[in-house]
C-alpha cells in the first residue's frame, strides 16, 4: 500500500538539504525504537522525499508551500499503520529546518499492472549497494546495457525471496525482466549537458558513497514482480529512501482517498 502523509507547514522558507533521505531515514530510526520487535528490523518498505512548493539556495531547498507531502510505502499494511500512528502521535515532527504538523493520510487505490509498465523516478535509483565507498558502487552503467537490467534483476529477485512471500517455484517463473529507458530523456539530458546519475551519500552505512539514476523507464516483468517494486521499490537501499517509482503520464493525485488510521 501507497500512502501520502500531509503535514501542515509552520514555518515557511525554512530548508532542507537537496539530499535530505538521510533525515527522514533518522526520524523512521527513531520512530521504530519504541515499536515491537516485529517492526524493529521490518525492511520491505520506501520512502520518498518530501515535496511542496521549493526554490533552491545555495543552503538546500526552501520550502513555501502550506503543506508538505511524503509518499511512505510498504505492501504490509500492518507495519505501515504503526509508523503512521506514531508519526500522527507527535504535535510536530522537524526536519532539518522545517517544523511539520501532521494534518492527514491518503491511500493511493492500487493500479492495474501489466507485464508493461512506463514509471517515473521520484527519488534516485541504486543498482549496487556501496560497502566502504567501492568503486563498483559508484561506476556508472548505461541503463541502456544489459547489465544495468541484470543488477536490477538479481536485487529485485533477491529481496522477493527474502520477503518470503513467494516460493521458490513461483520465484523460477520470474525470469522475465528488462528495464527500457526512454531514449527522448537521455537524447534531451545530453543535449542539454544535465546529468541524470549522482553520487549520494549514505551516513547509515559510514557514509558509503553509491551512484544513483533518475530518468523514466518501461520495466517489462510479470505483475507479481511489478507490484512487489512498485509497494517496497525497486533497486537497493529502498529503507534509506531510494528506488521509490511511480507511473508515468498520471496524476497520483487522481488515484488517492483518506486513509482512515
Amino acid at each position: 500500500m501507497r500512502t501520502r502523509l500531509v503535514f501542515k507547514l509552520k514555518n515557511k522558507g525554512a530548508c532542507v538539504p537537496f539530499h535530505h533521505q538521510h533525515l527522514l531515514t533518522k526520524l523512521l530510526a527513531e520512530i521504530r525504537k519504541d515499536s515491537a520487535e516485529q517492526w524493529q528490523n521490518f525492511n520491505l518498505y520506501h520512502f520518498s522525499g518530501l515535496k511542496g512548493q521549493t526554490k533552491v539556495s545555495r543552503n538546500g531547498l526552501h520550502f513555501y508551500s502550506s503543506r508538505i507531502t511524503w509518499v511512505l510505502s510498504s505492501k504490509n499494511v500492518e507495519f505501515l499503520t504503526h509508523i503512521i500512528q506514531k508519526i500522527f502521535a507527535y504535535p510536530t515532527i522537524s526536519v532539518g529546518q522545517l517544523e511539520l504538523v501532521p494534518e492527514m493520510v491518503e491511500k493511493e487505490n492500487a493500479p492495474q499492472l501489466t507485464n508493461e509498465v512506463k514509471y517515473i523516478c521520484i527519488s534516485p535509483l541504486v543498482i549496487s549497494e556501496g560497502q566502504g565507498n567501492s568503486y563498483v558502487a559508484k561506476k556508472f552503467v548505461s541503463p541502456e546495457t544489459d547489465q544495468f537490467s541484470d543488477l536490477l534483476y538479481e536485487t529485485t529477485l533477491n529481496r522477493m525471496e527474502q520477503s518470503k512471500e513467494f516460493s521458490t517455484e513461483k520465484l523460477s517463473n520470474f525470469f522475465k525482466f528488462q528495464l527500457i529507458p526512454d531514449q527522448d530523456y537521455l537524447h534531451k539530458i545530453k543535449q542539454d549537458q544535465k546529468k541524470f546519475a549522482r553520487i549520494y551519500t549514505i551516513p547509515e552505512f559510514q557514509n558509503s558513497e553509491v551512484r544513483g539514476y533518475t530518468f523514466p523507464f518501461t520495466l517489462c516483468a510479470m505483475p507479481e514482480v511489478q507490484e512487489f517494486v512498485f509497494e517496497n521499490g525497486l533497486g537497493v537501499h529502498t529503507t534509506q529512501g531510494y528506488g521509490m517509482i511511480d507511473l508515468a503520464n498520471t496524476d497520483p493525485v487522481a488515484r488517492v482517498e483518506i486513509f482512515e488510521f
